[in-house]
């Protein structure tokens, strides 16, 4: 279809936005998705775009989403690509557009209130009785990243945690924050009107354009809309990962842990020992019944031991409910732990009902190790769920680098209302890319293949002269190859973890010879161009774990041809996202190292092959290293 009087504005509207980037390169496949994206909005068709890397996709949304004058969500899964909203694109695109917009453009990202200092929280650490009660059985460490959060929650303006540049101990922060079970809400609360998370949702009223991640948005959907407020249209950016946002975010999660969580915040104002030494019987019952069932599925609904134990835990709360409704006191700051307490087990009976009621179409399984189990309900099809909550209640763009060809399906699009369109990458992958499969190296099946998985990673890594990405499927393998590596290579390897994400990226960008040795999570949402990456290493093929219960479960449902529905999509669609994140300019060159023989010896190696950008293919390692130092001579 040509462009029609409302394309051509769309796409003005862009070129005058990528104007104002120096050095601009002119990008056919933006204003293809821009084009598509705001005819998309004009007719009310949800729309999928695959957009190769490259393709400028977030302008290419944007743009046309704020010509359309409607109010738009714009739900991603790694806080990087948020960042990249709030900080580049979108004060790009205000500035560009001042003057031919009917009012500034207005935007905000919103989080979950754990990702808030809590006020009320620091106002009763202020308090020297509470304060000695509650930090005086916390480490050194932990005790000193308490009174740091305090100070600094003295200066910030938004009590973001995002906004630290140190990392606070996991047990630190929660001293200063809340959980969305456990907040009471700001009527109920005095802090209320200074609350830095009310704070962000009344500014997410108002504003056209509001930024939130992939389980922020799936739990306004469990909350019919009480978080995020109405909107027009919604933008799901990496939408191959949606069904597992929503999967996770619905249903429910019963663990010994989250019992004694509870009774210690019951214990913080009920002086009970025996209310609290029966949660925690209870709680050693549910351990010791989950433990030798983890990573197995339950029949539902529960029945025998299991079933006994919510039953008691259902006593217990009511229990617990009925003494902290009958304390009275004028202290504002017990007031406050007695509500927190409330809510925390309001909600816990809330899950426990919904665990003791035959729930069709729900698969209950334990999750975990025997050690640290939970006992988990998630729902088998989340297309219900999202067809009455957003298929059918406004339109849906739905981008993503690599999009599984049984998206639709996965998450219940309603067949004839939407359109997908592929928006092909700007970049030359034929000429400067290179895909390698160690087809060498044993089947991942057979058994420990470490020690040759270590010697060729080495032997790339020195041909690349460090400039490495290394991909492993699980931590057990990372710290092996670290292990075993760290002292083989000359060249600095950073592990993650060592240090959060972002400083890690940076260290890793900052010196070209470094390598970074990281899992799954570092698949997206990693953009480094230029000198310092050009090697990035998958150590197998990242197919779901087999015995997981609720992939076990979908694999049933659908039936003989589960594999080749469910797993190859799956594991095809993470191996582009780790490819993709080699090429990030024009200019560009390097290799995408597959260390599974697989690719090569198992039928279904093309059909994953051909969902990864259309690389030059080989199985030789000296055409690898070959390719390594011709890219290296390059830069």
């Amino acid at each position: 279809m040509p462009p029609n009087t409302a394309d051509q504005e769309i796409l003005t509207a862009l070129h005058l936005v990528t104007s104002q980037i120096a050095n601009a390169e002119e990008r056919q496949g933006q204003d293809e998705m821009a084009v598509l994206v705001g005819r998309a909005l004009r007719s009310g068709r949800h729309l999928i775009v695959q957009a190769g890397t490259g393709t400028g996709k977030t302008l290419g949304y944007l743009v046309p989403a704020v010509a359309s004058g409607r109010r738009i969500v714009v739900s991603t899964v790694t806080k990087a690509l948020q960042d990249q909203l709030s900080q580049n694109d979108l004060p790009l695109l205000a500035k560009a557009l001042d003057g031919t917009l009917d009012h500034p453009l207005k935007w905000v990202v919103l989080k979950g209130r754990s990702n808030y200092l809590c006020r009320q929280r620091i106002a009763e650490l202020a308090e020297r009785e509470q304060s000695r009660l509650e930090l005086d059985d916390l480490s050194p460490k932990t005790k000193a990243d308490v009174h740091k959060l305090v100070e600094w929650s003295q200066t910030t303006n938004t009590g973001d945690e995002g906004e630290l540049d140190w990392q606070p101990q996991r047990q630190a922060w929660s001293m200063v924050s809340v959980t969305s079970e456990e907040c009471p809400g700001a009527s109920r609360c005095p802090q209320g009107e200074r609350c830095f998370s009310e704070r962000a949702r009344n500014q997410s009223q108002t504003a056209d354009i509001v930024i939130v991640n992939g389980w922020l948005y799936a739990l306004d959907i469990v909350t019919e809309g009480t978080i995020i407020g109405e909107h027009d249209v919604v933008i799901f950016d990496e939408a191959h990962e949606l069904e597992d946002v929503v999967s996770d975010s619905t249903g429910l999660a019963i663990s010994p842990y989250r019992i004694t969580s509870l009774a210690s915040s019951i214990r913080a104002i009920i002086r009970d020992d025996a209310l609290s030494g029966g949660f925690a019987k209870s709680a050693g019952r549910l351990r010791d019944v989950l433990s030798p069932m983890a990573n197995k599925r339950i029949t539902l609904p529960f029945d025998g031991e299991t079933r006994e134990i919510l039953i008691e835990l259902r006593g217990r709360a009511n229990e617990a409910l009925e003494a902290l409704r009958t304390i009275t006191t004028k202290d504002e700051s017990a007031k406050q732990r007695r509500l927190r307490s409330q809510t925390l087990c309001t909600r816990f009976v809330s899950d426990l009902d919904l665990a003791l009621t035959n729930r069709a179409g729900y698969v209950a399984y334990v999750s975990g190790t025997s050690e640290k189990c939970s006992l988990e309900m998630r729902p088998l099809n989340v297309g219900p769920t999202l067809n009455q909550s957003v298929w059918s209640q406004r339109t849906a763009i739905l981008t993503s680098a690599t999009i599984p060809v049984n998206l639709p399906d996965r998450i219940g699009l309603p067949p004839e209302g939407f359109d997908v369109h592929w928006v092909t990458s700007p970049f030359d992958y034929e000429r400067n890319a290179l895909l390698y499969c160690a087809s060498h190296l044993p089947d991942p099946a057979h058994g420990n293949r470490d020690s040759a998985v270590h010697d060729e990673i080495e032997e790339l890594i020195n041909a690349a002269g460090g400039r490495t990405l290394a991909l492993f499927t699980s931590y057990a393998r990372l710290n092996a190859a670290y292990n075993d590596l760290n002292d083989r290579l000359d060249f600095e390897i950073l592990k993650q973890d060592d240090l959060p994400k972002m400083e890690l990226l940076r260290r890793f960008a900052d010196n070209e010879s470094t390598c970074l040795f990281a899992t799954q999570s570092f698949f997206q949402g990693v953009d480094v161009p230029g000198s310092t990456l050009s090697l990035v290493i998958i150590d197998r093929l990242p197919f779901p774990v087999p015995t997981d219960p609720l992939m076990s479960a979908r694999r049933e449902a659908h039936g003989k041809s589960a594999f080749n529905a469910i797993d190859i999509p799956i594991a095809a669609t993470k191996l582009a996202q780790a490819s993709g994140r080699l090429i990030r300019t024009q200019t560009d060159l390097g290799v995408v190292a597959v260390l599974d023989p697989r690719l090569v010896t198992k039928g279904y190696g093309p059909t994953i092959v051909s969902m990864l950008p259309p690389m030059e293919f080989t199985n030789k390692n000296a055409r690898a290293q070959e390719f390594l130092r011709y890219a290296v001579s390059k830069r």
